[in-house]
């Protein structure tokens, strides 16, 4: 498989660079497959579905081929997942999607620990240590951090803005050791992902060190999070008609974002056969996307802070790599888009556990919030000619290819829950009246020391840390 960049579509590279640099220093830019190819509709098809690790499998392949064998491939696979991902069914066309049955109970350790294991591999052969940077706005820094620690020949240092995660998120930063370690950046979480990237692109500092990135700017990290879309659409595939009386319903996927990168992966998902019909972008009160996609202009702008604090992100990476996969009109096609500020968040916590029993987080509240109004007549009342107001909550105005499925009750929602609901127990208890259970994984956490570092927002002082604490 060859990757290209994001800016510059005349770089050609393999897989092995394109995961170790992480960005291309050169342009800034971020590396992409040149093209996307399909599963086997004989695959697809399977009634029952094929297995989350055998769906891995069959989905990597194609972009390391010539570069890790197969017996390899599946070994990374299976030791990077001795957990799968679980699809819930919440009423008759509601599926939660469970991405939290992980080492650090997020979404993002599908991700990370695919990564790792390939960084790993991959830099058996190479001299020195590879030091991974990483920007984290609540669960990335935690799941790299987990999915790297102790593994030979990798050295993590993750930023995280400073009181504006949640305790638990913080400590599961704060207390790792050995080749991992957090630094508490005074600023917001694009400052943090703005120092990350200005030493990617500092020709001076990579002279000194081998670096690479950990979050959804690597295509490491971004390629196996479209594996959850494809076990979850095949599976709803299969049983949707039992559940809902539907034949044949289309499947939409609701999609809680704030870097974009899972909702890209999701778009790699369909590209590559998942039977997914469209998607709904899902955010907070950092909603340039939503507003990207209803007036065609995209601004960047510093990020606010919300109880969704995961996706409090004002200049979204990935936005790059959706605008060079697809033209707005295709984008307007397939995406509904659809935020919510804090008040509507929390609302939305105790919707859905009034409605379904479910204890959902703050992220996947929005998720469960956008589809209950979608399916429930507002995206009839755009479909009937209703403009709403982009610069409200809600559904923004664009009608998506897949409306007329909505409107004629033939669809059904697969919502993303990104994140257990004991990361966020204080505001899921105000919703819900009740503290969510904390697993023994993060309750265990939370007894260790803190140990991160204090650091200003500042990249001068940043680099001068990296030189003086890295070991070359």
């Amino acid at each position: 498989m060859i990757y290209t960049d994001t800016r510059d579509s005349s770089v050609k590279t393999d897989f092995r660079t394109a995961v170790m640099n992480g960005m291309n220093s050169a342009t800034g830019g971020l590396y992409i497959p040149v093209s996307f190819p399909k599963l086997d509709s004989s695959f697809i098809n399977k009634n029952p579905e094929p297995s989350f690790r055998d769906i891995a499998f069959n989905m990597a392949k194609p972009y390391v081929e010539n570069e890790i064998p197969d017996e390899d491939l599946m070994a990374i696979i299976c030791d990077a997942y001795p957990f799968s991902p679980k699809v819930v069914p919440v009423d008759s066309t509601s599926y939660v999607l469970e991405l939290f049955h992980g080492p650090t109970c997020a979404f993002k350790d599908f991700g990370a620990r695919f990564m790792a294991r390939v960084m790993s591999y991959f830099n058996r052969t190479e001299k020195g240590t590879l030091h991974i940077l990483v920007a984290t706005s609540g669960d990335t820094g935690s799941a790299v951090g987990s999915a790297f620690h102790n593994v030979p020949g990798l050295d993590v240092t993750i930023l995280y803005p400073e009181g504006k995660i949640s305790k638990i998120q913080e400590k599961q930063l704060s207390t790792f050791t050995g080749n991992v370690r957090a630094l508490k950046v005074k600023g917001t979480f694009d400052d943090c992902q703005k120092l990350v990237k200005t030493a990617f692109t500092d020709a001076d500092l990579r002279k000194q060190f081998r670096l690479s990135s950990a979050n959804s700017i690597n295509i490491s990290r971004l390629l196996p999070q479209s594996f959850y879309y494809m076990y979850s659409s095949l599976v709803v595939k299969n049983r949707a008609p039992l559940d809902s009386k539907l034949e044949n319903p289309a499947i939409l996927a609701v999609v809680p974002s704030g870097n974009f990168g899972n909702l890209t992966s999701g778009l790699i998902a369909k590209e590559m056969g998942a039977p997914i019909e469209g998607f709904v972008a899902a955010t907070n009160s950092n909603n340039t996307i939503p507003d990207w996609i209803a007036t065609g202009d995209y601004n960047a702008r510093p990020s606010v802070e919300t109880y969704a604090n995961a996706m409090d992100v004002g200049a979204p990476s990935n936005y790059e790599r959706i605008k060079t996969m697809y033209s707005l009109e295709q984008v307007r096609s397939m995406f509904a888009s659809y935020w919510l500020d804090n008040e509507g968040i929390k609302e939305a916590i105790t919707d859905c556990n009034t409605k379904t029993g479910y204890t959902i987080d703050p992220h996947g509240a929005i998720g469960w919030k956008a589809w209950d109004d979608i399916r429930s007549g507002a995206m009839e009342s755009l479909v009937n000619g209703k403009k709403n107001d982009y610069k409200k909550p809600g559904l923004t105005p664009s009608v998506p290819a897949w409306a007329d499925k909505i409107v004629s009750k033939n669809a059904v929602g697969i919502i993303l829950e990104t994140a257990h609901p004991a990361k966020f127990g204080s505001i899921v208890a105000e919703a819900t009246g009740r503290e969510p259970v904390i697993p023994e994984s993060l309750a265990e956490v939370m007894n260790l020391p803190d140990q991160a570092i204090p650091m200003e927002n500042n990249y001068a002082k940043f680099k001068e840390w990296l030189k003086s604490n890295l070991a070359e």
